[in-house]
């Protein structure tokens, strides 16, 4: 049997791992971290995500802890709605729903698949030799037909192969992001787009909200308290934005860095580069996930053939990339230009709703290889 060593145990390296087993490969997970990661908060899986979930046998699962419903939009810090869409809608368009869940919650999901994988925690990987698959470790080397670089934005593996490729770059905005009980009454979701700021509210489907916050910042600035800060900044907004904000306790701030340029290729010799660490995007579009998942799936049909590989993921995780770079780009404008953006978004959604849910067609609609 083949044999993969896959770096990082995120996402994308644990999704790399199972659907590699899946195709018959003996898999070897080294990851860094003592325990898998109990950190984060919501992530969107969409439905081409949910395609290459169904891949890896956990589909189902995952649509079973729920999916969004009823409308969702862009409204004013007024609480006036911008634009409306239906979640209902964009299900028969595309044949499968959009599920919000936990990070923790699919990373749990995805180790329970691993089944008989030897994942080694608390290892840490110091060098890769594209050339003979060897992978340098403390404990020894490892060597594998095949090593899948899953370790992320500021990977390692990618500066070894590929070092005349810039590394990230700072955006210019500050995220913020937590998870709090579902109040009481309805509670749609939406995003609200202010001055250079934005604030989104997801319900996770458990009872809980998912809670996120962008608006420009010096890399590097943090807040004595963060939940002051973000009052500071979203306190007069309308409600349950203020509201949600009062009821946060850990609140995780991170600079958004992307990869403005990526690596030529997403592998040299044996090394395939996945998820952040070949394509690291902007969280706009919502598709970090789905595109270290989609990799996944893609590298393990393509395994004995990785300029295949290149070729189908390169000029996608580009477009997408590009895209949310833009919609990034979109919600930081300030003044007379952030009011511009409000009035060309308002009169799309009043052309109706299909004509904003195109622009999603080329991402949502993705297939898996046979």
């Amino acid at each position: 049997m083949p044999n993969a060593i896959v770096i990082g145990a995120g996402v994308g390296g644990l999704s790399a791992a199972v659907a590699l087993q899946r195709r018959g490969w003996t898999v070897t997970v080294a990851e860094r971290a003592p325990a898998l990661e109990n950190v984060g908060a919501g992530l969107a899986i969409a439905p081409n995500g949910l395609r290459a979930l169904d891949v890896l046998g956990l589909g189902d699962r995952v649509r079973s802890l729920a999916a969004l419903q009823g409308t969702a939009g862009i409204q004013r810090p007024d609480g006036r709605w911008i634009s409306r869409t239906d979640a209902a809608a964009a299900e028969a368009r595309y044949g499968l729903p959009t599920i919000v869940v936990h990070r923790a919650e699919l990373i749990t999901l995805l180790a329970g698949a691993l089944g008989d994988a030897d994942l080694r925690l608390g290892l840490a990987v110091s060098d890769v030799d594209p050339a003979t698959g060897t992978v340098v470790t403390p404990g020894g080397p490892l060597t594998g037909d095949l090593v899948v670089a899953a370790d992320g934005l500021q990977s390692a593996v990618r500066r070894k192969l590929f070092p005349e490729t810039p590394g990230p770059v700072y955006t210019g905005v500050t995220s913020w992001r937590f998870v709090v009980p579902r109040p009481p009454g309805a509670l749609e979701m939406s995003e609200t787009w202010g001055d250079g700021a934005v604030v989104g509210v997801v319900n996770l489907g458990d009872d809980r909200v998912y809670c996120y916050a962008t608006a420009p910042s010096p890399p590097g600035e943090r807040a004595e308290d963060e939940r002051a800060e973000l009052l500071r900044w979203f306190g007069g907004w309308h409600e349950p934005i203020p509201s949600l904000i009062a009821a946060a306790g850990e609140i995780i701030r991170t600079d958004i860095r992307c990869l403005d340029r990526r690596p030529p290729r997403f592998h040299a010799g044996r090394v395939a580069l996945l998820g952040d660490a070949a394509h690291a995007m902007t969280p706009n579009l919502g598709q970090g996930a789905c595109q270290a998942v989609e990799d996944a799936v893609v590298l393990a049909a393509h395994a004995g053939d990785l300029p295949a590989y290149t070729r189908e993921r390169s000029p996608r995780t580009a477009t997408i990339a590009a895209a949310s770079r833009r919609i990034g780009r979109m919600a930081a404008l300030r003044g007379p230009a952030a009011a511009l953006r409000n009035a060309g978004m308002a009169l799309a959604g009043r052309l109706g709703p299909n004509l904003v849910l195109r622009q999603m067609d080329p991402v949502f609609s993705w297939r898996p290889p046979a």
